[in-house]
């Protein structure tokens, strides 16, 4: 049983990462994925601002695609360090790192299982990602353990109109008891986010770990 349920997961991982090389050379054409537009790419800058650590900090973003907020949290002046299953995406990452003269650890990696040394980092961003991944409750107590007491740990995700995603409360009642201070911002009203007008449900949380 074990055995089958180790091939299961293998299997789905190797057609995870089809499913998003397949997927990255088209990625950025989203306004929130290639922050290409000055006002999208403003809009996300200030809210990382606002969120994370103001001064020089060590942080992970989970599922980092092409690496754009990994660029731009490298841009606030942060140690960032990029994860994802897709090898095709961490190729653009690390090509739009250098393109925007910034030093980016990128590792390919399976985000539900990160292989990180345990209270590393200041601060975990993941972006549009949880969702996406089986058994939330226990991904998200294996990322916290990425975190050093008193770390900052920020999602951003959705419940979309396609039916897929995770509704904000359902993120909140998953969310390790460790976790204080939890704030949800609502970014459904919020068109600078996403390139035009949403109908769907868009939030950001955070939260800090206990000392």
């Amino acid at each position: 049983m074990t055995n089958d349920t180790s091939s299961d997961d293998e299997q789905q991982r190797r057609e995870s990462r089809q499913t998003w090389d397949e997927a990255a050379a088209a990625f950025d054409n989203e306004p929130d994925h290639g922050l290409r537009d000055p006002s999208v790419r403003g809009a996300w800058t200030m809210l990382l601002k606002a969120w994370l650590p103001t001064t020089r900090a060590m942080i992970l973003d989970i599922g980092c695609g092409t690496g754009s907020l990994s660029v731009v949290l490298a841009e606030l002046g942060h140690d960032v360090t990029g994860i994802d299953l897709s090898p095709a995406m961490i190729s653009l990452a690390a090509m739009k790192a250098v393109a925007a003269g910034q030093s980016i650890t990128f590792q390919v990696m399976d985000a539900a299982f990160p292989q990180l040394s345990l209270q590393h980092f200041d601060a975990l961003v993941c972006r549009h990602l949880l969702w996406a991944l089986p058994e939330p409750a226990q991904v998200l107590r294996r990322w916290v353990t990425l975190l050093k007491p008193g770390g900052r740990f920020m999602l951003i995700e959705g419940y979309w109109n396609t039916g897929a995603g995770l509704h904000a409360q359902e993120i909140i009642e998953a969310l390790p008891a460790a976790l204080i201070n939890i704030l949800v911002q609502d970014l459904s009203d919020q068109p600078e986010f996403w390139g035009g007008a949403v109908s769907d449900e868009r939030y950001a949380i955070s939260a800090d770990l206990r000392r």
